[in-house]
């Protein structure tokens, strides 16, 4: 121990070094100690719908959603931010719609998509932006919706049965009118995107009603 401290003196740069060692552990020792433990499994319950969430020790998530007949999952990775819980999820955001074909053709729009299942397309839906003003358009139980204007900027699909992020099929430079699409397997997972929770405690995350659960006083309460 004395020739450990004579070291020390002798050399301001071990010394140093080990202040900076002791430093830093316990910099992270006070910081690990602060972060609220989510791992575990979380769940919500009311009425129909039922979710839950599964946390795990290496930082990644797997979710489920049941509402109804329609079942819907995910999974990814989260990290914590003071009381925020970020999800990272396995699935891009607003890709669930490819376009198949394009052109333009005649006038106003038609968007078209063919599935298996009939009754999907019947639940196909775009956002049609002119400028900042928007208009909201439903399919037919064909799958084809069709837009009665000579002009508009942005085409946004989604499904209603499966709400998420909606899917940019046209912009301001795409000129065409016509557009030929197809559901990818991707619709039945949730993105995430723009969600975040709010770690209550060490049993309680809660969120705001967002576009998948679109109900109030969202808690989802630890196993």
């Amino acid at each position: 121990m004395i020739t450990t401290n004579k070291v020390l003196i002798q050399n301001p740069s071990n010394a140093k070094f080990t202040l900076l060692l002791l430093l830093f552990i316990t910099t992270n020792f006070i910081a690990m100690a602060q972060t609220p433990n989510i791992v575990g499994e979380y769940y919500f319950r009311r009425q129909e719908m039922v979710a839950a969430f599964k946390f795990s020790v290496t930082g990644k998530f797997d979710f489920f959603h049941s509402y109804g007949a329609i079942d819907r999952n995910a999974s990814g990775t989260f990290t914590i931010d003071g009381d925020t819980l970020k999800l990272k999820s396995d699935k891009e955001g607003g890709a669930d719609f490819t376009v198949l074909e394009q052109s333009k053709t005649g006038n106003g729009y038609i968007i078209s998509c063919n599935h298996p299942n009939k009754m999907l397309m019947a639940y196909i839906a775009c956002t049609v932006f002119i400028g900042t003003e928007k208009q909201e358009f439903e399919a037919n139980n064909d799958g084809e919706i069709h837009i009665e204007l000579e002009h508009c900027d942005k085409i946004y699909v989604k499904n209603r049965l499966f709400p998420d992020v909606p899917t940019l099929i046209k912009d301001e430079n795409n000129e065409n009118n016509r557009f030929s699409l197809s559901m990818l397997p991707s619709l039945e997972q949730v993105s995430f995107k723009w969600i975040d929770f709010k770690i209550v405690d060490d049993h309680k995350i809660t969120c705001f009603t967002n576009y998948f659960m679109q109900v109030s006083d969202i808690e989802f309460i630890k196993d």
